[in-house]
């Protein structure tokens, strides 16, 4: 297992977010499992949390997180601090340093890893790669991809694009796509809270150019590990953002099947926007991937996949503990380097998360991005 090194904390003296903190930290279940030193180096004086060894021997072996809010009694589906507290035991447990300005942007990364949680497990979508739909409150352009229309707000109108509790029909999205629109409505959603003249700038971008793909991730997310550096393939912090890549050369050739984006959900379970209720959990994530390969048809030049077959073969190998073991062997290796199809698995080396937020803080890339008035 990677060394543990946890959380660390710039300006420890600062007030602000040291109540969340002293809330998850003196939690009687681990409150005397978790290891404090105080130190300074070049930029200054830190405090650095982390979960002391045995006690993560116990309760995350080899890094696996997947059963740490069962494990700790926790019930994150139905307590927002029951989840909060989740995402900050994993986060005590990580093998890199989650390090943060101050007590406040850590609070802060906790609440919207929570929100990122709560509005993914709402939101139910219809996978398409090729037709993108949207409510009646966004315009489209190929120059600026869907924008709000005048008189439209931020937040409610992501909300009716996502929840079809709302809006009463499915939108059609890809399932990368879906991951920003998640992430942008948690993002705002927080900023409403704590910093409002950062969602004035970021809904002011919407109304006239979209961010997306990899200006999205530059913008807003911060990555962490490496192929060179890997992340345990068992270690997940509610809210990140990853991917699960699909090891097979020929299925991999269907847009939307060379991998699937998802969020972590904690308890052990990822998204599965298209059918509602039935998050996936890493066994039943690694076996629909590796089944992609046996729903691939042709037609002519042209490549798709049966998901019907996909379907069946995956229930069938979930049901024979043989079949769910050998394929779970070659899954469950480190993904290849991009281009390369070997002898690598689904697991993805790095995750993602968004980055600091607050006021004086914030290192979000939206000054040079945002439109001018």
């Amino acid at each position: 297992m990677n060394a543990i090194t946890g959380i660390r904390i710039r300006a420890p003296r600062a007030e602000a977010g040291a109540a969340d903190l002293s809330v998850w930290r003196s939690d009687v279940r681990w409150a005397g499992a978790v290891e404090e030193r105080c130190g300074t180096d070049a930029q200054g004086a830190y405090l650095d949390l982390r979960l002391r060894e045995d006690a993560a021997a116990r309760w995350a072996p080899a890094g696996d997180t997947t059963a740490l809010a069962e494990t700790l009694d926790l019930s994150p589906d139905v307590r927002d601090a029951d989840l909060e507290k989740e995402i900050f035991v994993a986060l005590l447990l990580s093998p890199v340093h989650f390090e943060f300005p101050c007590a406040a942007e850590l609070a802060a990364a906790v609440r919207v890893r929570r929100r990122i949680v709560r509005i993914a497990r709402r939101t139910v979508l219809a996978f398409d790669t090729e037709q993108a739909e949207r409510p009646e409150c966004w315009s489209w352009s190929e120059a600026t991809g869907f924008i709000l229309k005048p008189g439209y707000a931020l937040i409610p109108s992501l909300e009716r694009t996502l929840w079809p509790d709302l809006s009463g029909r499915l939108f059609s999205f890809s399932c990368y796509r879906a991951t920003e629109y998640v992430l942008l409505l948690a993002l705002a959603r927080e900023l409403a809270a704590s910093h409002p003249a950062a969602l004035a700038l970021l809904e002011r971008q919407w109304r006239t150019q979209a961010i997306l793909s990899s200006a999205f991730h530059d913008t807003f997310l911060r990555e962490y590990g490496s192929l060179q550096a890997p992340l345990p393939p068992r270690w997940y912090v509610p809210g990140d953002r990853l991917w699960f890549r699909n090891p097979d050369a020929a299925s991999a050739e269907v847009e939307g099947y060379e991998g699937s984006w998802v969020f972590y959900l904690g308890s052990g379970q990822f998204t599965n926007f298209w059918k509602p209720g039935q998050p996936y959990t890493l066994v039943s994530k690694c076996v629909e991937l590796y089944h992609w390969r046996d729903g691939l048809r042709q037609d002519g030049p042209r490549r798709w996949m049966d998901e019907s077959i996909v379907e069946a073969r995956a229930a069938a190998s979930l049901a024979d503990p043989v079949a769910t073991s050998r394929i779970l062997a070659r899954m469950m290796r480190l993904r290849d380097p991009g281009g390369v199809y070997a002898e690598g698995g689904c697991i993805d080396a790095s995750r993602e998360a968004l980055r600091c937020l607050l006021p004086g803080t914030w290192d979000l890339g939206l000054r040079d991005l945002a439109a001018p008035v």
